[in-house]
């Protein structure tokens, strides 16, 4: 097709040496970057690359200097090499997990919290204290904790609801340490 009839056909001068660029070459271009990349979406970038800059160059492949698939095949090469380049340059990512050894914890810190959390249980009342001893220091059941403490399943749970209630509200007063 002559450059006059493909603008008529409302094609590129280089559009249709890259079509049939693409249908010669194509899937050996794109086997090529694959092998080198080991990544198909990065290779499919590099064959639109190479076949962009085919178009750039179509003037150069028409006159048939040197192999086309020669051509072709070194700037993949190229284009590989060069993002290979600029990622070994480029700063590394924010987003990279750092190993970042985790803070251990401090005694002194426990110590605190044992004693903020006791402290809030003594403003609790002694049936509502007593609950929560079984249940979560003692680690009974609800069953056990009723059987335990001589009542019913029913009431082990609303003293459970209404200590932690109180305790959360006691616990998430801002500076203040129960004593």
């Amino acid at each position: 097709m002559t450059g006059r009839r493909a603008r008529r056909s409302g094609q590129a001068p280089g559009e249709e040496l890259v079509r049939s660029l693409y249908e010669e070459h194509g899937r050996s271009l794109l086997a090529y970057a694959i092998r080198l990349t080991n990544d198909r979406a990065a290779a499919e970038d590099v064959v639109q690359e190479t076949l962009l800059r085919a178009w750039k160059h179509a003037d150069d492949l028409r006159n048939n200097v040197g192999s086309v698939r020669g051509w072709l095949l070194t700037v993949a090469r190229n284009i590989i090499t060069d993002r290979a380049r600029a990622r070994a340059v480029r700063p590394t990512e924010v987003n990279q997990e750092i190993d970042v050894p985790s803070p251990q914890r401090d005694h002194a810190d426990d110590v605190v919290n044992a004693m903020t959390v006791l402290g809030a249980m003594d403003r609790l009342s002694p049936e509502q204290r007593a609950v929560l001893v079984e249940l979560y220091y003692r680690g009974r059941t609800v069953a056990e904790t009723a059987s335990v403490l001589g009542i019913a399943p029913g009431t082990v749970k609303s003293r459970t609801y209404h200590a932690v209630r109180a305790l959360r509200a006691t616990l998430s007063q801002p500076g203040e340490v129960p004593r």
